[in-house]
């Protein structure tokens, strides 16, 4: 994780390979990479859609980019 009035809040995970045309996507309400499967502690596709409006409301923005090695994403939130 990375702070600063440059970097805003950036936060990069490891999982699964996000393929790119896919990240925007995943900010849409209940979107999820892979279907659900119902099973115990999995997401609803709510994280980045949330993040997304927190952002927004708050005059900022909120970017994904997928990560090239280790899977997974790294998320970028700038306030103006």
């Amino acid at each position: 994780m990375r702070t600063g009035p440059a970097a805003g809040i950036e936060v990069s995970n490891t999982g699964s390979v996000v393929p790119p045309d896919t990240v925007p996507l995943l900010f849409q309400p209940f979107r999820r990479l892979n279907e659900r499967t119902h099973a115990p502690g999995e997401g609803a596709g709510l994280g980045l859609s949330i993040v997304d409006a927190v952002a927004r409301a708050h005059g900022g923005a909120a970017t994904a980019t997928a990560n090239a090695e280790g899977g997974g994403l790294t998320v970028r939130v700038v306030f103006q």
